[in-house]
């Protein structure tokens, strides 16, 4: 079973309220349209630039999307 990026995310949540990785991590959590079952780089970037204002900067995501393949 291919592992979601949703899911990787969400083990940066509750940590320090300032750090920005935290900040998308309760964000995305928060919110219900977010494609909790994609591993998909296009779908997941197009669905935060449109709909992500919890994410301070999409370079977060393309970092945390580098360590997400690196680690799954």
């Amino acid at each position: 079973m291919e592992k979601s990026f949703y899911r990787y995310l969400l083990r940066f949540r509750h940590g320090y309220e300032e750090d920005p990785v935290v900040r998308f991590a309760n964000g995305a959590y928060d919110d219900h349209g977010f494609p909790k079952g994609s591993a998909d780089y296009e779908e997941l970037s197009g669905y935060l630039e449109l709909n992500g204002d919890y994410l301070e900067s999409m370079v977060i995501f393309d970092e945390l999307w580098e360590q997400f393949l690196h680690e799954t």
